[in-house]
């Protein structure tokens, strides 16, 4: 056998190798479930109007944590350019899949800088977690109104 056969040989293979490492990557064999509906693959663990009004409402603060299937969603410290001596995290849980007021939780975190200049924890208000549990509920009956608005 020559050189340029034996180099053939081995292309082709290696091409057939690949086309095997491809195939073995198909949607069929005994391991595969069957394929979802497209309504079952967007679903979420809670409900989406509280979900995304949630994420809009906490926009203006860095993420640090979203979980769609437990309902969860964290921010990292957040600090008002015009007040840089106190800064605010949350965390809301949202414990329904119905678009109700009682399925929503807000936690609100502050911090003050001390005289050194470290962060120290500080008291919220009741009324801030209030007013933001008020703002996405808020946002989320705009959310679900649009939506009823634009089928018909």
């Amino acid at each position: 056998m020559s050189m340029g056969c034996k180099r053939r040989t081995g292309a082709v293979v290696m091409a057939g190798l690949a086309a095997a490492s491809l195939a073995a990557c198909s949607h069929s064999g005994p391991f595969h479930s069957a394929p979802r509906s497209s309504a079952a693959t967007a679903t979420i663990g809670v409900n989406g109007y509280l979900w995304r009004a949630t994420l809009d409402t906490l926009a203006f603060m860095p993420l640090a944590s979203a979980d769609p299937w437990g309902g969860t969603v964290i921010t990292d410290w957040y600090a008002n350019p015009e007040k840089p001596d106190e800064r605010f995290k949350a965390t809301v849980y949202i414990l329904d899949t119905r678009l109700r007021a009682d399925g929503l939780k807000v936690t609100i975190f502050k911090q003050s800088k001390d005289a050194a200049g470290q962060w120290v924890d500080a008291p919220t208000s009741d009324q801030t977690e209030a007013d933001f549990e008020n703002a996405i509920l808020t946002r989320a009956r705009q959310l679900r109104l649009s939506n009823i608005g634009g089928k018909g």
